[in-house]
């Protein structure tokens, strides 16, 4: 072996000896640099999406994929992959347009919104040459069901017309405000109607906690959530308009062109955390609550079986008429540009993530259906054949027990009580707008022919109970009357 000896050397040839030395350990440094270098170098690739953490129907689009770790589950890892580090920047916003200004930017890639932000999304990506592409559906309720209006709980007010030059706010923008002005053009109201401010969620629900304001118009979870934590009373709901609601999937479409294996990726990942709320929906409710702090009481309410809200990817011609009514609803107001939205939608990666998963796309667009409420009912001894009636009970710290009726379900409720054990929620479907609510917030019709087996009808709003049980011969009742009337424990 060769090695550089300085030891016995004169001075002038150890000087040098040491100046060899010194450059050559520079030299392999600075060769293990380079090759070390080479060797772990890895192109990155960033991917913004931005998300809604705390609007209950878009989580299996959002937080419930980062939790699970469903998109690196599924990324892609070959090809061009091979050699690619992706990773994700997870943005959370508390409405679409922020969400909208970050695609522009081009800082996020993949977003989801309610239909009115994501009808303002798509054209305005047309006009400003940064085109988005619908390509999923994450959420939806066929009936119109999930903005609303509330006021306080103690407030003399119980219908929209009663807030005539009153103060409502809502968050600008966003699908509730787009849901208020169709109310408002539906009805022939003048857009001084009410006095309207902007308000987020957050201060919207503090403000109506105060008094501050008369009204408060918002989307999911808020309409179900104020009500929920004692303060609040829903007088409208976005279901007496009959006009559908969802929430979807944009992304910017040069970034679907260039990454298409990463849009499916995406997309399985939500199919994958939609089975994962329906395989066991109660841990669901517990996990999101968790990870969002709203009440898993008020997650269930809209993901459970016979939930408010809809899981299904599929893009439903149905949803395309949705927007060209919203398009007139902003186009009356100014606030929207010409919009083509037979080029904005795209479900090309949706119907490949079905084919992967063996699953007919075409079959599952034309179903209306959700995942319904089954079971025995254990106080009526009797199977639940008729999930539209089915009601159900959260036992504080326990089960959620099933019921076939309104009756049953109440009857459970005595009986529970008479046990000593605490309620979570009990749940019931509002007769007339066919959504699911909770049953200590509705309004009753009680009575009818037999006053031994009187009937007991919740309604979400006090006028359609009134009319009910007008029709019925009896009366408008209180939960706990509703409760006593019924026979049980």
């Amino acid at each position: 072996m060769n090695t550089l000896s300085i030891g016995n050397s004169g001075p002038a040839m150890r000087k040098q000896k040491l100046r060899w030395l010194h450059a050559t350990v520079i030299f392999c440094a600075a060769l293990a640099f380079i090759s070390g270098g080479k060797a772990h170098a890895q192109k990155e690739l960033l991917v913004g999406i931005g998300t809604q953490n705390t609007t209950t129907n878009t989580v299996t689009g959002g937080i419930v994929i980062k939790e699970l770790g469903l998109l690196e589950k599924h990324l892609p890892k070959t090809g061009i992959y091979k050699d690619l580090k992706i990773k994700i920047d997870w943005q959370n916003f508390t409405s679409g347009p922020p969400i909208t200004n970050g695609m522009m930017a081009d800082k996020i890639h993949i977003g989801m919104m309610g239909d009115y932000p994501l009808l303002v999304n798509g054209a305005t990506g047309q006009n400003t040459r940064n085109e988005t592409q619908l390509i999923a559906i994450i959420a939806y309720n066929a009936l119109g069901g999930g903005n609303g209006l509330v006021v306080h709980k103690d407030s003399p007010y119980f219908e929209l017309a009663d807030l005539k030059g009153k103060n409502v706010s809502v968050p600008f923008g966003s699908a509730a405000h787009g849901t208020l002005l169709q109310a408002m053009q539906s009805r022939g109201w003048p857009e001084n109607f009410w006095n309207l401010s902007s308000q987020s969620p957050e201060v919207g629900m503090t403000n109506l906690q105060e008094k501050r304001i008369d009204g408060h118009a918002n989307f999911v979870p808020f309409m179900e959530l104020m009500p929920f934590r004692g303060f609040a009373r829903k007088i409208f709901d976005g279901a007496e308009t009959k006009i559908p609601t969802f929430h979807g999937v944009v992304v910017r479409k040069d970034f679907g062109q260039n990454h298409p294996d990463i849009v499916v990726a995406y997309i399985k990942a939500l199919m994958e955390a939609n089975d994962w709320v329906r395989k066991n929906p109660k841990l669901a409710a517990e996990k999101i609550a968790e990870w969002t702090k709203i009440d898993k009481e008020v997650v269930y309410a809209f993901l459970g079986p016979g939930g408010i809200h809809t899981l299904d990817p599929t893009i439903k011609t149905k949803w395309l008429d949705t927007i060209k009514i919203a398009h007139g609803v902003l186009a009356k107001q100014g606030r929207i540009k010409d919009f083509n939205e037979r080029a904005w939608v795209n479900d090309i990666w949706v119907r490949q993530t079905f084919r992967e998963r063996g699953l007919d796309y075409d079959k599952q667009q034309a179903l209306f259906t959700n995942y319904e409420i089954t079971g025995k009912d254990p106080v009526c001894n009797t199977t639940i054949s008729k999930p539209k009636e089915a009601g159900q009970i959260w036992i504080a710290g326990g089960d959620i027990v099933s019921f076939s009726s309104p009756a049953c379900t109440l009857a459970g409720v005595k009986k529970y009580r008479a046990e000593g054990k605490k309620l979570g929620a009990v749940y019931l479907t509002d007769q007339s707008l066919g959504l699911r609510l909770f049953a200590d917030k509705a309004f009753y019709a009680i009575g009818g022919k037999d006053p031994k087996k009187p009937q007991v009808v919740p309604f979400l709003l006090k006028k359609d109970a009134e009319a009910h049980a007008t029709k019925i011969g009896g009366k408008l009742g209180s939960f706990d009357e509703a409760v006593a009337a019924v026979g049980g424990a």
